[in-house]
Parts: structure tokens; sequence; C-alpha cells
């Protein structure tokens, strides 16, 4: 009996994913292309792999055993990969990268000039994809690294199958619009003012909840946009006050909105996932080792940058130095 190794993963995909239409997506291929791989694979090894009498492609239980072992193989390749990167001097292939927008402007461009300095055989490809799909590509092996951002209050959930790293801690700031006459100046004021917010499941949202829950205000709700670059500019126009990141609020045109002095708003946890492999014991491989690097690089960058960028008006409870109107912008970035 004659097994094709490459039939096996294409198995293996179809396993992991669920059906043809997924894995021949991940795969890069056509569906009808995945199933003559598995037919074939069947006459291979002379049983039904697939389950044809459902109107979903389910594995027979010959097939899951297969697919088991489909899953070994695939371990054993990346580790043999793994250990021939030991023979040559530079490090090469592939690498696929999901980020947020403010993480892909901010840490992920800074890293991949400098892979492309240092490592020029290195391919990155960049996703924009963020939140749990994000999660769910690097426990399938479509995605070899993840940027995820989590509010740093909330206790780091235990993820199967994948390893988080830490990467930056991005503070919250609460802008307002430049054209208010009355800037909120401490938490007391942020009561009555209307509030351009986030949705509550995402980080900034969490962050205000958390913050009208610990200060006793119940916070007005006028508008609820989840991407920081509709944000900036309602707060720009005059629609509400809105925390934001610090991240968010980099590269921006002078008088945009205004950076108040409220301390104490929180952050954001940014890391850096990737899939936990039994062969190297949780460790990254080599390229995905000095991408983490060079993202650390960049994450170690921004620290000047956002003491620049993020001073906040002169008087204001808490601060020494900067202008009456601090200028921040909508960026380009988003998420």
């Amino acid at each position: 009996m004659e097994i094709d190794p490459r039939r096996l993963l294409v198995l293996h995909e179809v396993a992991r994913r669920g059906g043809v239409m997924r894995a021949a997506e991940a795969l890069h291929l056509t569906a009808s292309a995945v199933s003559q791989q598995l037919a074939q694979l069947e006459r291979e090894v002379g049983l039904a792999l697939i389950d044809r009498s459902q109107r979903r492609v389910a594995l027979t239980p010959v097939g899951r055993v297969l697919a088991g072992y489909a899953e070994r193989v695939e371990e054993e390749l990346s580790e043999a990969r793994r250990e021939l990167t030991q023979f040559t001097e530079r490090l090469a292939g592939p690498v696929s990268i999901a980020a947020f927008p403010t993480a892909i402007r901010h840490l992920l461009l800074p890293a991949l000039a400098t892979l492309a300095e240092r490592h020029p055989q290195i391919t990155p490809r960049v996703h924009e994809l963020y939140g749990a799909p994000a999660l769910q590509e690097v426990r399938l092996g479509g995605i070899d690294l993840a940027i995820t951002e989590q509010d740093a209050d909330e206790p780091v959930p235990a993820q199967p199958s994948i390893v988080s790293q830490p990467l930056h801690v991005d503070e919250y700031r609460i802008v307002a619009p430049p054209g208010w006459a009355d800037i909120p100046r401490d938490v007391a004021d942020l009561g009555g003012v209307p509030w351009v917010a986030g949705p509550p499941d995402q980080a900034c949202g969490h962050a205000l909840e958390r913050l009208a829950a610990l200060h006793g205000f119940t916070p007005r709700k006028v508008h609820v946009i989840e991407e920081f670059p509709p944000v900036l500019a309602m707060v720009a126009a005059g629609h509400g006050v809105a925390i934001v990141p610090s991240l968010a609020l980099l590269e921006v045109p002078a008088g945009e909105v205004v950076v108040t002095g409220i301390s104490n708003v929180g952050a954001r946890s940014l890391s850096v996932v990737t899939r936990v492999s039994r062969a190297r014991s949780g460790e990254p491989g080599p390229v995905q080792a000095v991408v983490i690097a060079a993202l650390r690089e960049a994450a170690d960058g921004l620290v000047s940058r956002l003491g620049e960028r993020c001073e906040t008006p002169r008087g204001w409870p808490g601060q020494s130095s900067g202008t009456q109107e601090d200028g921040l912008s909508r960026g380009p970035g988003g998420h």
C-alpha cells in the first residue's frame, strides 16, 4: 500500500476545517481538486475515507484514524524544516502574520523593515484578521503568528493549542473635541458628557464600562463605533468624548482632538500568539522567532514616539507639560 503524504495533508486539512470548501480555501485549491485528491487517497488505501451519504462531507472512522496520522506527518515535516534551518546561514521561507490595523501600521510595518534588512529570504504575508477568527487560524495552522489585544484589566484566558507572548502595553487615553468650552478635566466630569463608545465586547468598550463602574457614573453612549478612525472623526466633529489607545493617536494633525489629563483609564495588552507544537515543546520555530524579535524591537521604539505624541494639556491633573490642545487625528489605523 503506497500512500502519498501530500494527499494525507489534504485529508488532514479537511478533517480540521470540517469540510472540503474550507480546506480548499486554506490550501489555495479548488474544491474539485481537493475532492480528486481525496478520491485518489481512497484508491491508495482501498477504504472509504469520506462519508458521502450526508449533505455535509464527513470523515468515516477510517478517515478519522488516517487524519490523525496525517497530523503527525505534518508535525514531523515542520520539525524537519526547523532542523534544516540550522544548516543554513540564512533563514528563509514564508511566514503569515495576522493583525489589526493599528498594530499593522505601528508594530508590523517597522518589524517588516527590520526583517527585510536582516533576513531578506523570509517572505511575510500579512492578513488583516483579529479576535477569535485570528486565534482559530493560528490553531489550525492557517496563520503562523497573530497579534492580539486584550484589556489589561482582564485575566488572560487559557487558550488551547496556542502560546502567547507579551509585546506592548498600550495605555488608554480619553479624548475630547477641541471646540468644546468645557473639556473634561477629571472623572467627575464624565458622567454628563456624550460618549462615542466602543462595542462592550471589545477592549475600549470594556475599558469604558470598567471606568464607569469604578467611579459610579453611567456613560451616555450617543454613538457606538468599532473602528478608531471614525471614532476620532466623530470626536473631532464635536459629537462626544471617547476612550482610545495611544497607538491610535500617532501621526495626527495638530488640533484634531484634545487629549485630556484624566489618568488611570487603563490599558490594553498587545501580545503575539503562535501555535503550540509538540515537536518544539511550545517554542516558536526559527522564522517565527525572528519575526517576534522584530516585533519586540518595534514595540520598544514606540515608547519615545508615544511620549512625544500623547502629552496632555499643561496644568491639568497629573500633567506638567504639553499644549492647550494636543492634536491627535483620525489616523490611517483602525482597530
